[in-house]
């Protein structure tokens, strides 16, 4: 097994749907280069009549929201969300799927942004359903969320589709943002996100077999309707990353506790997995889960916001590759007791189930533990 690095940042091409460059590096350094020539006056001109369109469409259909924009409450979604109504001036309907469990600060960051002015559906999927798919996932392919992200990706275009209203905002393209072009196309079209493999792969029958009391019905909240049935319809998805020159995780997040959001200040950053306190804010199975994908991929998040903060010009390659170092697949034992108690099962069972998905090529058990063999940055061959 080749485990190679962007030459640029920390991106591993073990990440699923990567792309690189015959020079080795991946899309996502590239199109940050590709940012500097792009006219973001003409793109925010073309975002306007965008808008403007969304607005004589609804008017015309008597519709009550201009547009709908899926929302955790988090740092993306809470500048996506002003943007939105304060710079565009739409009419905006919030689309909250909410998690199982949500935490305190994801609760305060809901009603934060609500309060800010919005009218907004949750989303609930049956909780006995969500618990039955996510032990399902886990056991089946070392993923606890898998079937949740289906709800998460679905839920905006559902009600969108329900409610005939005629645009839907999503934040930033994968493709663009970490370089997964062989999966996704490097467009405004956020209807691409059908394209992913969370979504591409799912099946519905697949993914109930053996789960007992789960039935197609059940499933609703877990698919995307039609692409062309809504575009045939008018409804059009865009990318607001695509157009916002302003947008960034770092940028969105200062923003967003301008705003009033709260993150993870109460955390040890080794516990979280990552460096930054305002990511998978609602949700504390996601801090297991990284850790598993960790485990699988030899990446989590803090090489996510490494390569962020490389292509962004905070870092330096030498300094990020230490900040992956130090935090990246951490995991505090708070998080694999809540994952337990989630899925039913004791921590021995937990274990031996991720031990199964640890990708042996990149990790090796010593005292108990798996330690990597390669070294952050550096092309690796098992």
């Amino acid at each position: 097994m080749k485990m190679l690095y962007c030459k640029k940042c920390l991106q591993p091409n073990t990440r699923p749907g990567i792309l690189f460059s015959d020079d080795q590096v991946c899309y996502a350094c590239l199109y940050e280069e590709e940012k500097k020539k792009i006219d973001w006056e003409k793109r925010f001109e073309d975002l306007v009549a965008i808008a403007q369109e969304a607005k004589e469409k609804a008017r015309k259909a008597n519709c009550m929201w201009d547009c709908a924009i899926g929302v955790s409450g988090g740092k993306d979604s809470t500048f996506q969300a002003l943007y939105a109504k304060e710079k565009l001036g739409l009419r905006v309907l919030l689309v909250n799927c909410r998690p199982d469990k949500i935490t305190e600060i994801g609760q305060h960051n809901l009603d934060n942004l609500v309060d800010k002015g919005f009218d907004m559906i949750q989303l609930r999927p049956n909780p006995v359903v969500a618990k039955k798919l996510a032990r399902k996932t886990f056991f089946e392919r070392g993923n606890i969320v898998a079937a949740s992200e289906y709800c998460l990706y679905a839920s905006v275009f559902v009600v969108a589709d329900r409610f005939h209203i005629p645009l839907i905002i999503h934040g930033e393209n994968d493709a663009l943002t970490l370089g997964t072009a062989l999966k996704q196309e490097q467009t405004d079209d956020a209807f691409s996100v059908a394209s992913l493999d969370t979504v591409r792969g799912f099946d519905i029958d697949e993914l109930i077999e053996g789960v007992e009391g789960v039935t197609r019905n059940d499933m609703r909240f877990y698919q995307i309707p039609d692409a062309d049935h809504m575009k045939q319809k008018g409804i059009k998805a865009v990318f607001l990353q695509y157009y916002a020159k302003e947008w960034s995780q770092v940028y969105n997040a200062d923003f967003a506790v301008s705003r009033g959001l709260w993150g993870r200040q109460r955390e040890d950053l080794h516990d979280i997995g990552r460096y930054r306190l305002f990511t998978a804010l609602d949700s504390d199975l996601q801090i297991a889960n990284q850790m598993i994908k960790y485990l699988k991929f030899g990446f989590g998040f803090a090489t996510d916001e490494a390569c962020y903060d490389i292509r962004e010009g905070r870092l330096s390659r030498e300094e990020a590759i230490w900040l992956v170092n130090e935090y990246d697949g951490g995991c505090g034992e708070k998080y694999i007791r809540i994952a337990c108690a989630y899925l039913d099962i004791s921590e021995t069972e937990f274990w031996e189930v991720v031990d199964s998905y640890v990708n042996k090529d990149l990790f090796e058990k010593v005292d108990g533990k798996w330690l990597a063999k390669f070294k952050v940055g550096e092309d690796f061959v098992s």
